[in-house]
């Protein structure tokens, strides 16, 4: 049983969280075991059958690296973006923030490891601790330290949309609404969102690894990655199930291996950016949830992708990417195993 607030990491949820966390989906164990019986044969890795997949067609990568923030040796758990697209990311007990040009400006001290936050328009940052949330301002003092949502709980992502606060716990496979009016009070918990109930048709949520990510899109609709069902779900405020996009599949245009994807972002134009684990990719989705082109392939994430071959499916469940986006459309994402975000921009249209 884990203490009250203790915080958490991936790995421990693997081991204390969910029963189905040892199911694997398509792509995982067939991918995994081949792999491994490839190379009691041969040492060469070009015979690995997931290298087949996770290979991209350089005609459907749209965008371009043109910036990185090496971070130190230390756990790094979340990236976002702030005012004037300042960035902000979560790492051992510390926010950082650097500017839009990845320079350093300075940090401050939370209670506890970060595993999620988010920062609102006017530079205040809502902090998921393990079972928390804590609200800081925007020179980094302490406003608010919400309630626990209980030993169970395990907060992955957190989003704010006017005076609503939007929780993923995927400890308890829930999304929490709060409304808050200030940031030195409590927020108010509203509604559970996403408890199964089949007369309402909503599906529940499945979360086999502490991946469980949310945002709210332009159209005013919650959206919520679903990874066991690998799609993305749409949800009004009230909880009501809208609609929702995404399939099983190893295939570039699909989501492959136990939970996918783990995390995601809006552009500005409506459209996605997904980020998968197990072979580690990036991809763009338009607003409506078809594929559209890739950010970055499991070549770009070298290390990530090469733990996970050797490993097998428990290391994927540990090493998943995180990302966000800022007003130019550019996408940022974070590699916990490389300790760096990346900054990726696209292409020009030719």
């Amino acid at each position: 049983m884990l203490e009250k607030n203790k915080s958490i990491t991936r790995r421990e949820f693997i081991k204390t969280g969910v029963k189905t966390a040892g199911l694997i989906g398509l792509g995982g164990v067939i991918g995994v075991t081949a792999f491994r019986a490839t190379r009691k044969n041969s040492e060469k890795i070009s015979e690995d059958p997931l290298q087949e997949y996770s290979a991209v067609d350089p005609a459907l990568i749209k965008y371009r690296e043109a910036g990185k923030i090496q971070l130190s040796p230390r756990p790094v758990q979340a990236v976002a973006v702030g005012p004037e697209d300042r960035i902000y990311i979560a790492s051992a007990h510390t926010i950082q923030i650097f500017s839009k040009d990845a320079e350093y400006l300075k940090s401050f001290r939370v209670s506890d490891q970060p595993g999620c936050l988010t920062v609102t328009s006017d530079g205040s940052v809502y902090a998921g601790m393990r079972d928390h949330l804590e609200v800081y301002d925007a020179k980094g003092a302490i406003k608010a330290r919400w309630d626990s949502l209980g030993q169970n709980a395990v907060l992955t992502s957190i989003t704010v949309w006017d005076d609503n606060v939007f929780v993923a716990d995927a400890g308890n496979r829930l999304v929490i609404r709060y409304q808050s009016k200030s940031l030195d009070t409590n927020g108010k918990l509203v509604r559970v969102i996403g408890k199964h109930d089949p007369n309402k048709d909503v599906p529940g949520f499945s979360v086999p690894s502490p991946y469980f990510d949310l945002k709210v899109s332009p159209d005013g609709l919650l959206r919520v990655a679903n990874p066991g069902q690998h799609r993305v779900e749409a949800y009004t405020f009230d909880g009501n199930f809208e609609f929702a996009w995404g399939n099983p599949a190893i295939g570039i245009d699909g989501f492959c291996g136990c939970c996918n994807p783990v995390n995601f972002s809006i552009l500005p134009d409506g459209s996605f950016v997904t980020c998968e684990k197990g072979v580690p990719r990036v991809k763009i989705y338009d607003a409506k949830g078809n594929f559209e082109s890739v950010v970055a392939g499991a070549d770009s994430f070298v290390e990530n992708n090469r733990l996970c071959l050797a490993e097998g499916s428990q290391y994927c469940k540990t090493g998943g990417l995180d990302v966000t986006s800022d007003s130019k459309g550019r996408v940022l994402v974070m590699d916990p195993v490389e300790k760096a975000v990346r900054i990726f921009e696209r292409l020009e249209k030719v």
